[in-house]
């Protein structure tokens, strides 16, 4: 009799082995099918009186090695960072090499004693699914440098520690929708194509129709190029129309790609990268920093007690030969900073308590730092590190009330008594959050929710075109001759049809995961890296 276990008793495997495996328990079958390799193997021990469960597994060849009476074959699907090692006559192999896909099925039995693998695959039948040249396939059974990676995204998705980065992942992606679902916030899916610059700072994508291929226009923009009759953008941030929704509903987010045209050549940036952000109605910055602790918090706790988590403490990857970390030190890496990640009450500073204690670091003949630490120049990156190393040990540190003038148009100034140097512009109600080693990966503000005090904003970062006849009587100044709207409008009309205050952050989701796995490379964390000079699949 064949035994096929029912959809219900297997459905999630990949997360949870255990509870798929004791679905099986009772089971006395003559054929297991539909499961990947980490269900495999996580089903219990046979007992002495079963008879070996027959098996069908499907995967690519990771190693073959063939002997003079047996083949023996490394199989994975990315359910894993461990292989199912199935045992073949050399006649099954011969088609066989690394990167071939297969679908073997044969009895699971006992490994003979002193073998990693308690359980191994003694095959029955051997199908090719995907044949590989095995001579030519680019991942071989050798050290590949993160570099040379990085050249085949589409192939380095089937190593190991890739294929567990993706798992991570998605399970990171489902503990923030499950977080913001316990707390009442509403998911939503922003617009791509912007027609503004949400943080004033230039470095957009611009769209345009491929030659050839532009749609024709009519009425007014007929005879231009503009697709949406004006330029159009890439987004770099969801945060406005966040807003848009926050006004209606009381808590939202979404988890949305963002661009940015930066020619940055450094680990920490990329041109698409995915971005969490959310908005929540509330007139407290702290209000804010609560819920991005209690958010990150939740991630970690749960990512360490994961399988996944698990796995990343136990796997050895390519990537550490790059930095020259040894696996005892990297593990213990990234216990300290998920143990850092999991303490209550994170260190709040404000940005001018910062730059006292950088300035007093200065002074010190073995601090060296190659940017002076000054209140109008903003936090350098070795400066974030420092505020990161001394304030936080080992634990997060948010950075509040920066100066208004680095910061963008949509801050609400912080409050009239917020702590300032002698003579120094004023601030706003902000804050960065500084992770120790990775330095800022959160960026968030109370928004300007009052219409005057927007649109003076607006018109010194020289974002309204004209002073309309309704923005004159609110003493504004006119920008000049023009009549055309601001790309903008849509942004002011929030605050001028019953504006509520508010706030919100972004979140860099993949230096998070980064962070959390111990990749201080940005480009090994995203999927398919795009940046300045590469996007190549």
């Amino acid at each position: 009799m064949i035994w096929r276990i029912p959809r219900q008793s297997y459905r999630g495997p990949a997360l949870l082995p255990a509870r798929l495996a004791s679905s099986v328990r009772a089971l006395s079958s003559s054929l297991i099918a539909n499961l990947n390799v980490a269900s495999i193997l996580a089903l219990p021990p046979l007992s002495d009186d079963q008879s070996p469960r027959s098996i069908v597994v499907t995967g690519h060849v990771r190693t073959i090695r063939n002997q003079k009476r047996h083949s023996f074959v490394e199989i994975g699907d990315g359910s894993t960072i461990r292989s199912l090692q199935a045992l073949l006559d050399p006649a099954q192999a011969i088609s066989l090499g690394t990167g071939t896909a297969v679908t073997i099925s044969g009895s699971w039995r006992r490994s003979p004693q002193g073998k990693e693998q308690s359980y191994e695959l003694h095959a029955e039948d051997v199908t090719v699914v995907g044949a590989t040249d095995p001579e030519s396939y680019p991942i071989q059974k050798k050290y590949h440098s993160a570099e040379y990676l990085r050249t085949i995204p589409h192939l380095r998705l089937r190593t190991p520690f890739h294929a567990l980065l993706a798992r991570l992942r998605s399970d990171c992606e489902f503990y923030v929708s499950a977080f913001f679902r316990a707390n009442q916030y509403i998911r939503l899916q922003p617009p791509v194509i912007t027609s503004s610059d949400c943080e004033g700072a230039g470095e957009v994508f611009t769209l345009r129709p491929k030659e050839g291929k532009r749609a024709l226009l009519s009425g007014p923009s007929a005879g231009t190029d503009e697709f949406f009759r004006g330029p159009k953008y890439l987004t770099v941030s969801s945060q406005l129309h966040l807003e848009a929704f926050v006004h209606e509903h009381q808590k939202v987010w979404a988890l949305s790609p963002t661009f940015r045209a930066e020619k940055s050549d450094t680990p920490r940036h990329l041109s698409e990268f995915y971005m969490l952000e959310a908005e929540l109605r509330t007139g407290s910055l702290g209000s804010v920093m609560d819920v991005v602790e209690d958010l990150i918090r939740d991630v970690a706790v749960k990512v360490q007690s994961s399988d996944v988590g698990k796995e990343l403490l136990a796997v050895k990857h390519t990537l550490e030969a790059d930095t020259g970390k040894e696996m005892s030190s990297r593990t213990e890496v990234m216990i300290r900073r998920w143990s850092g990640l999991k303490r209550k009450f994170w260190p709040r500073i404000t940005y001018t308590e910062a730059i006292k204690l950088l300035q007093a670091a200065a002074n010190d003949p073995q601090i060296v730092f190659h940017y002076k630490p000054s209140w109008q120049s903003g936090l350098q990156l070795e400066h974030e590190k420092f505020i990161a190393a001394e304030v936080g040990q080992g634990s997060p540190v948010f950075v509040t009330d920066y100066p208004r003038s680095l910061k963008p148009f949509y801050m609400l100034p912080s409050d009239v008594k917020a702590v300032t140097m002698d003579g120094d512009p004023p601030t706003v109600a902000c804050f960065d959050l500084l992770l120790p080693e990775a330095c800022e990966v959160v960026g968030g503000s109370l928004r300007e929710h009052r219409l005057k005090p927007l649109l003076r904003a607006m018109q010194e970062h020289r974002l309204l075109p004209l002073a309309r006849s309704e923005d004159q009587t609110l003493g504004l100044v006119s920008l000049g001759t023009s009549t055309e709207p601001s790309d903008l409008d849509w942004y002011v009309d929030l605050r001028r049809y019953g504006s509520v205050p508010h706030g919100g952050f972004g979140l860099g989701f993949d230096r998070l995961l980064g962070y959390l796995a111990g990749v201080d490379n940005i480009r090994d964390v995203a999927p398919w890296p795009r940046y300045y000079g590469k996007c190549d699949c």
